[in-house]
């Protein structure tokens, strides 16, 4: 139970705060809070493949090692509708934001302040035209899973939440969702 006098205090901050504009709420709890920068990536497998399976990676500068289509979110941007356009920015693949469906788990929140929303998404490799710009993307290209190449270090440790890569097995599965 809370003490009388602490309850009190709550009370008279909560109506102090509520009678402030909206917008200087809005700054004090963004003050308050900590800030998170929200990405979204794809894990897009090959639906053709057999065996382990193939995923799409990307050589992006300094072109040293592969990660996956990903970017951050716009302000105001729905995690699948980014995925989306970002799996179009750096791959050439345009996809319905509805084809993605959330990976599971589908949010990592990573110690550093940043949290990836995380979409699979099935395509046919040998009919799925890759365009890259050379710029932001070297190369995109399809790799088998029991064989993938050096990958950056943000990757090997995102695919691992996935059973995927060189780190399995070094972090926690997720949890089951036991919801209704």
């Amino acid at each position: 139970m809370i003490p009388r006098s602490r309850a009190t205090g709550r009370a008279m901050f909560y109506q102090a705060f509520y009678r402030l504009p909206l917008p200087v709420r809005r700054r004090l709890v963004r003050l308050a809070v900590p800030k998170y920068i929200v990405g979204a990536v794809t894990l897009v497998r090959d639906a053709e493949a057999t065996g382990a399976g193939r995923l799409l990676m990307l050589r992006q500068p300094p072109g040293k090692a592969w990660s996956l289509p990903a970017g951050l979110l716009n302000r105001g941007e729905a995690p699948v509708v980014g995925a989306a356009r970002e799996l179009f920015e750096e791959s050439g693949i345009r996809l319905p934001p509805s084809r993605l469906r959330p990976a599971v788990p589908n949010a990592i929140v990573h110690a550093k302040g940043w949290v990836d929303m995380v979409f699979e998404v099935e395509v046919p490799a040998s009919s799925t035209e890759l365009a890259v710009d050379g710029a932001e993307v070297f190369e995109a290209a399809w790799h088998p899973l029991d064989d993938l190449p050096k990958l950056t270090w943000p990757t090997a440790r995102l695919l691992a939440y996935y059973d995927i890569g060189p780190l399995t097995g070094q972090f926690p599965p997720p949890v089951p969702d036991t919801a209704p």
